[in-house]
């Protein structure tokens, strides 16, 4: 039996907040929090052996208990930031010349159709944002959809395992299967992967895949992972030069060398992936992600009737995890966002996407049906006294 009053005891989340958006930066429990500032103290009583003498091997030890959970080598993966980060060392990297082009999709996250853009323009490639049309109705109908982009110039593709914007869940593993098959580089955002879906980096065919663990993983911010297939790692440079080119101490991999030897920086947060690790495993967390998809999915269609819009997708494993993105007719959709938070304390995210916006709530362990009720009784009372929605 899962206590889950004892699971929302262990974040230091407002308790005076209603809060649905997990999804944007997560939420780090007590004891993950903890762990944190007892690696922070470590670095601080001793910055000198922290970074320049024991930093390497306190990471190692890391990114072996992160590459057992994720399935794969851990001279495989390294630390990063964030996702995007992650996304700007590939998309720099790759030797992208005129009139090459890059795969995506129209749902991707907007940070990272920035770095394609950006990359794309100095090197006069093209980046495609190929159309998947909402609602999803089938695996099948994303993959034709997503192929109808290709031709002969693709030279990558680039896409989501769960979208931000719309919260679905993509075919992405078929989707790198027939990559595979035309002889294109993969690579996967999956920031909202880790913790939130099974992830197997050993049966999945990407040659790159990214996630954040500040995230669904609960660490402390500013914690994600790249991994790169090891036949590749060589391609790709840091974005920072530092003591790991042409390292006085050089490691048995050039890759973790030039992306992990980056001088003063505190990477405390990079040490915590084994305690959130344990913590997932002590809280039988795959019954308790369970539990939450199944309140989120059990309201979408409830909030999509009182908005007067349809669900994105079938409501299964497919394509939902623990968030939704619920469509919302609404000219304002920031205004609405702070009228939410400032008048109901509810912290709930409107996204935009081209023309479109959706309510976007996620469920965690300390989410209930009261809470989900406290923001459907507050869309109820915008409806019937402002203009903000569009029913």
């Amino acid at each position: 039996m899962i206590d889950f009053q004892n699971l929302k005891s262990q974040f230091l989340l407002n308790p005076e907040i209603t809060y649905l958006n997990f999804g944007s930066f997560g939420a780090c429990p007590k004891p993950i929090f903890h762990n944190y500032q007892e690696w922070q103290l470590l670095l601080e009583s001793e910055p000198c052996q922290f970074i320049a003498v024991n930093g390497i091997t306190y990471l190692k030890s890391s990114r072996q208990a992160l590459a057992s959970y994720i399935n794969c080598n851990a001279d495989d993966v390294v630390y990063v930031t964030n996702p995007t980060y992650a996304i700007n060392i590939i998309a720099k990297s790759l030797k992208l010349e005129e009139g090459d082009e890059i795969l995506s999709t129209n749902l991707e996250y907007g940070a990272l159709d920035r770095t394609w853009n950006y990359y794309c323009k100095k090197s006069k490639a093209k980046y495609i944002r190929q159309t998947i049309n909402l609602p999803v109705s089938s695996k099948e109908e994303i993959i034709k959809q997503f192929w109808k982009g290709y031709n002969s110039k693709t030279k990558a593709i680039f896409i989501s395992h769960i979208t931000s914007s719309t919260a679905l869940r993509l075919p992405v593993e078929e989707i790198c299967e027939m990559a595979k098959d035309r002889g294109l580089l993969t690579i996967i955002d999956g920031a909202h992967v880790p913790g939130h879906i099974p992830l197997d980096l050993a049966t999945f065919k990407a040659d790159i895949y990214t996630g954040a663990c500040h995230k669904w993983m609960m660490t402390p911010k500013g914690c994600s992972f790249l991994y790169i297939k090891n036949e590749i790692q060589a391609q790709f440079d840091p974005l920072i030069i530092s003591w790991g080119y042409e390292s006085a101490a050089p490691s048995h991999s050039q890759f973790l060398d030039y992306h992990q030897m980056q001088g003063t920086r505190d990477f405390s947060a990079f040490l915590t992936v084994p305690k959130a690790i344990e913590f997932l495993k002590e809280n039988n967390w795959d019954q308790v992600a369970a539990a939450c998809r199944a309140l989120a999915r059990s309201n979408y269609k409830r909030f999509c009737d009182l908005l007067g819009t349809s669900p994105l997708c079938p409501l299964n494993d497919n394509f939902l995890g623990q968030i939704c993105s619920v469509p919302i007719n609404t000219n304002e959709p920031e205004k609405l966002q702070r009228h939410l938070f400032e008048n109901y304390k509810i912290e709930v995210p409107l996204m935009r996407l081209e023309n479109k916006t959706f309510l976007r709530y996620s469920v965690q362990c300390f989410n209930t049906q009261a809470d989900l009720d406290k923001l459907y009784k507050a869309l109820e009372e915008i409806i019937s006294a402002t203009d903000f929605i569009k029913v």
